[in-house]
């Protein structure tokens, strides 16, 4: 039979020079692999770089003929303009959309040589400069030049997330952000840097690199949206749109010194915004306004929340701006706290808190503390468990094919301990460190089938 001629053939003893010879040629093999992969990666950093160098050189030489065409033009008088009397001087003439836009824009290249914030100019704003003078009614922001965050869409252009991925993923059209922000006459100029990912409260990604508080260039500016922190508050911007999940619109406002708001989610277009990781219902991404005072953030609101907007993305809430009780001078009953009992709050946050509870009292409004109920469970239950219930493999899986930038690296690498381990870690540290033991316990992730606490699917239904 066959298996009998099987054993009868003659044993072979294996060559240990040649067994050596393959190990070593299969080694080499996988060194080759890695290495064209990560030069790979390299070259389409570098090309990414250059085009980011060759966009700015050639932003630098249109504002150069612009400044040998009008020498007089008053440069600081106009950045230091705010919003509300820059749109009025606008509306009425007194200042041109031309002037105004190539004094941003010579602004804006002076604040990003010294921060980096900058992750690309958008040369296309020339073009919108030609069409807003061309329509028939002047918008609420008519001639206004505006920043965007890296990842909100703008018709051929990157959106990049900070990640070599997405380095192809050029926007098809506008977001409907845009769409609105055009309509009303803004003026798109720039988009700005982010941290690898988005998911960072600093601003460096291996790509474009690490973007300087202006204020402090040993410190950070904040993120995710801490390119646009630190564009408006070098001056380089006058209005900018962020966005936020965790603190991202918050944060780099605070770090640079800026108002920023954070609207309810889904109140504005998320339509034609991209993120590295899809399909995150329980914790919504909010788009938002930032700029250097309520005021601004207030047009800013009116101008988005329009027929425009409901129009083109009927998911949004038809619900203008409610001109009526934002200029309502009528008394306010305020809910306030100091601590939530979770997060500590640092010696600078309690003084703002106590002036900003002096100055409602003296303007007549009253303030009435209270007690946020349920914060431990809502962190560890509502918020990690959900936004980690898969163990961050969606989050990790974004890395795949390219480089962790230093800042991420503990994060990474805590995603990466194997279930157990990140389980084990979190018994040994409950008893020392309870919100760390809180974190890894989260980031463990659900077991498939689903551990969600049952009261998660009772009383939040917006969790579904």
């Amino acid at each position: 039979t066959m298996l009998e001629k099987l054993w009868l053939l003659p044993e072979r003893e294996v060559d240990p020079s040649a067994a050596l010879a393959l190990l070593c040629s299969s080694a080499a093999a996988v060194v080759v692999w890695k290495w064209l992969g990560k030069r790979q990666i390299q070259k389409k950093m570098e090309d990414a770089r250059r085009t980011r160098d060759e966009g700015l050189k050639k932003m630098a030489k249109i504002v150069q003929q612009f400044r040998e065409q009008v020498p007089s033009v008053q440069t600081d008088a106009i950045l230091s303009l705010p919003l509300l009397e820059l749109t009025g001087r606008l509306r009425e003439g007194s200042l041109s959309p031309k002037t105004v836009l190539y004094t941003y824009l010579e602004k804006a290249l002076e604040v990003t040589q010294q921060t980096n914030c900058l992750r690309h100019f958008i040369p296309e704003c020339e073009e919108q400069l030609q069409e807003i003078q061309q329509q028939e009614e002047k918008g609420l922001l008519y001639g206004i030049p505006i920043s965007i965050k890296d990842h909100i869409g703008h018709k051929g252009h990157l959106l990049t997330c900070g990640l070599v991925q997405c380095l192809g993923t050029v926007a098809q059209e506008d977001s409907v952000l845009v769409k609105v922000l055009k309509k009303q006459g803004a003026i798109p100029f720039a988009m700005t840097n982010v941290p690898q990912s988005l998911f960072n409260y600093d601003c460096s990604n291996p790509i474009f690199g690490q973007t300087l508080n202006p204020f402090n260039h040993q410190k950070s500016p904040g993120g995710s949206s801490g390119g646009e922190g630190a564009l408006i508050a070098g001056g380089g911007s006058i209005l900018g749109i962020g966005s936020d999940i965790g603190g991202s619109i918050r944060l780099p406002s605070s770090f640079c010194g800026l108002c920023g708001l954070k609207p309810t989610a889904e109140r504005l277009s998320l339509s034609g915004v991209s993120g590295p990781v899809n399909g995150i219902l329980a914790v919504p991404c909010a788009l938002g306004p930032m700029a250097r005072d309520v005021d601004s953030l207030a047009l800013c609101m009116k101008a988005l929340l329009c027929q425009e907007m409901f129009q083109l993305d009927p998911t949004v809430p038809p619900i203008p701006f409610n001109e009526e009780v934002y200029s309502s001078s009528a008394p306010l009953r305020v809910g306030y706290y100091d601590t939530d009992g979770y997060f500590p709050l640092p010696p600078c946050m309690r003084r703002a808190l106590q002036e900003t509870r002096g100055a409602l009292q003296a303007a007549g409004h009253q303030l009435v503390p209270f007690s946020p109920p349920r914060i431990h469970y809502v962190m560890t239950e509502l918020f990690l468990k959900t936004f980690f219930a898969d163990g961050g493999r969606a989050w990790l899986d974004v890395f795949t094919g390219d480089i962790v930038d230093p800042s991420l690296k503990s994060q990474v690498n805590d995603c990466k301990i194997p279930r157990l381990g990140k389980k084990l870690l979190s018994l040994i540290l409950k008893p020392l460190f309870p919100r760390l033991a809180d974190y890894l316990s989260a980031l463990a992730g659900m077991r498939y089938g689903g551990t969600v606490p049952r009261d998660v699917y009772k009383n939040e239904r917006y969790l579904l």
